[in-house]
């Protein structure tokens, strides 16, 4: 009896083991997490992922379902024949990754059109939304400097890797020399990966890599979180049991951060960091902001390698001064030399929507100017455009408003790096179809939001450390 019961509990427990590590599997949509130049549309099949649950998929597997009387005699099978259980962990796990599979491809074929009417959207505007909604589901509510949940950190490694897979089909073929054994050399078409593949992905991996290293490197901070609106509590650090110190830091933070009421408040103690902490957070803020700028500039050229939609030249304003106004054209126009920015100084922009708002206008202003400049083209395709644009005589006065206009965007972002998408960075994502174009824009803007998201983070910490300092 007591071998029985003995038995039984060992079987119990091991239950309890197998189903507290059951991987997380989560729908590709979820809540979308609004950072500033993230404006894909997240699908309308998204589904909320709760933090606490350790399983979430919409059409879970057989596996899953499995009663916890079917689950015990199984593991008394396994107890009893060994051998014959590691097959049935092996076949387990083969199935709910095949499971997973199924799932993809069949969202992928049916354009998230789940209805199977043939209405959904091309298989580049479904990855993008996956990755999209991947990103809000496993970094959407982690809103501290701290460690990935595991489960998160395995869904998210997971999950890309099946993304990323359609890369490694993606190719181009080249010419290449090929030595036969009589000395001959004879001239073949091989496939290699596709140039900007080749190029951009290792890259935006390893950018991918060095960010959950630096949430990792917050093991044991010297700050710690508490909630927005709340003195007690909810804090991210027990052991910190000061209320004195805790109560400053939050007074002090709470009254700068009246724009971020939905962040958590870091919280640091009187005196402030120590200098190895405040170190060590600098030194993560920099590598932060140095990646946010590498992403942001693979996403930039992988836009500008888009083509433009012909909804978006046909919704062009038939004039680039009625689009602007009369003093951004009266200044752009006039003299010989332009300073764009000076132009902005004049102008006073106070908030990020007039900044986006002007960028806009410029943007579409632009593109008329260059069509007006091929003037018995100007209802060609785009392309036909940009083949003519290098045959227009550059004394043009069409010709040399777009070419300013286009550098007073360039001013207008360098100097608003946190702009959002502009709407012809919309319309592309909307209609493009090339996919490896997709995985390579969704990848790095989700990965410039969350290194941006990083950056913020800290700086908040710091200004923190420098109130309680003061």
């Amino acid at each position: 009896m007591d071998n029985s019961s003995n038995f039984d509990s060992t079987s119990s427990d091991q239950n309890d083991h197998s189903i507290s590590e059951t991987p997380e599997y989560s729908p590709f949509s979820g809540d979308s997490f609004a950072y500033c130049r993230s404006n894909s549309e997240v699908s309308n099949l998204s589904e909320t992922i709760d933090d606490n649950s350790y399983a979430s998929d919409p059409s879970p597997s057989p596996w899953m379902n499995v009663k916890h009387g079917a689950a015990l005699s199984r593991l008394g099978m396994k107890q009893r024949k060994h051998s014959l259980g590691e097959k049935s962990d092996d076949l387990d796990l083969l199935e709910s990754e095949l499971e997973m599979m199924k799932e993809r491809f069949s969202k992928l074929l049916l354009g998230e059109d789940m209805s199977g009417g043939g209405k959904g959207v091309c298989t580049a505007v479904t990855i993008s939304n996956s990755i999209t909604n991947l990103y809000a589901t496993v970094f959407g509510q982690n809103l501290k400097l701290e460690p990935l949940k595991p489960e998160k950190k395995a869904m998210w490694k997971r999950e890309m890797n099946c993304l990323m897979s359609v890369c490694d089909y993606i190719v181009e073929f080249a010419p290449t020399a090929q030595y036969l054994d009589d000395g001959t050399i004879v001239e073949m078409m091989t496939s290699r990966p596709r140039a900007d593949i080749y190029i951009n992905l290792p890259a935006l991996q390893k950018l991918d890599t060095m960010l959950i290293e630096i949430f990792d490197s917050f093991q044991d901070t010297e700050f710690w979180y508490a909630e927005q609106g709340s003195m007690s509590g909810n804090s991210n650090r027990s052991s910190h049991s000061n209320a004195g110190s805790k109560a400053g830091s939050f007074r002090i933070i709470a009254q700068r951060k009246d724009e971020k009421w939905w962040l958590p408040v870091p919280c640091v103690h009187t005196g402030g960091l120590s200098d190895k902490s405040r170190k060590h957070l600098i030194e993560k803020r920099d590598c932060a902001n140095q990646i946010h700028k590498a992403a942001m500039a693979i996403n930039s050229s992988v836009l500008a390698e888009m083509d433009i939609p012909e909804t978006y030249m046909a919704n062009l304003p038939k004039s680039g001064r009625s689009s602007l106004g009369d003093t951004i054209y009266r200044y752009m126009h006039s003299g010989d030399k332009f300073s764009p920015g000076n132009l902005l100084d004049c102008l006073k922009i106070r908030t990020e929507h007039e900044a986006l708002e002007l960028a806009d206008r410029v943007e579409s202003s632009m593109y008329t100017w260059r069509r007006k400049s091929c003037l018995s083209h100007s209802k060609s395709s785009w392309n036909k455009v940009k083949e003519l644009m290098a045959e227009t005589d550059h004394s043009d006065k069409n010709y040399l408003l777009a070419e300013r206009a286009e550098t007073l965007l360039f001013f207008l972002k360098q100097r608003y790096p946190e702009l959002s998408q502009t709407s012809l960075d919309t319309c592309k994502i909307q209609y493009n179809q090339d996919v490896g174009k997709a995985v390579l824009e969704s990848y790095s803007r989700v990965l410039e939001g969350l290194a941006f998201n990083i950056v913020a983070w800290i700086e908040d910490v710091l200004c923190a450390d420098k109130s309680m300092r003061n």
